[in-house]
């Protein structure tokens, strides 16, 4: 299922791309260029940060699966206009699941 929402939500950010700017939020978002996306990113970034300091706190999660899904759709958009699919992500985390943590960070070049 998880696979199947992000190959559809894949799909729609590639439609998005031929949209109008004024049709769509991620349409919109594609015309500012990729510096506009990242900022979202990193927005939402921190307000998901913030939501799980909040969530320690209080124990009520629901804000933070909200930020969360929020800055998960942001980073797909900015993989979406650098021409990346989802599935790719899906691969490389398929990838990793054989190897400890410290496996993959050991295995990973320098750049």
């Amino acid at each position: 299922m998880m696979n199947d929402i992000l190959t559809q939500l894949g799909d729609i950010l590639e439609e998005r791309k031929l949209a109008e700017a004024d049709s769509s939020y991620v349409a919109s978002l594609y015309q500012k260029g990729l510096n506009k996306i990242l900022e979202k990113v990193g927005e939402e970034a921190t307000e998901t940060i913030l939501a799980a300091k909040d969530a320690e706190q209080s124990g009520d999660n629901s804000d933070l699966i909200y930020e969360t899904a929020d800055l998960w759709f942001h980073s797909l958009v900015a993989l979406a206009k650098l021409g990346v699919r989802p599935e790719a992500v899906l691969n490389e985390l398929a990838r990793r699941f054989d190897m400890s943590g410290l496996e993959e960070k050991a295995s990973r070049t320098d750049k």
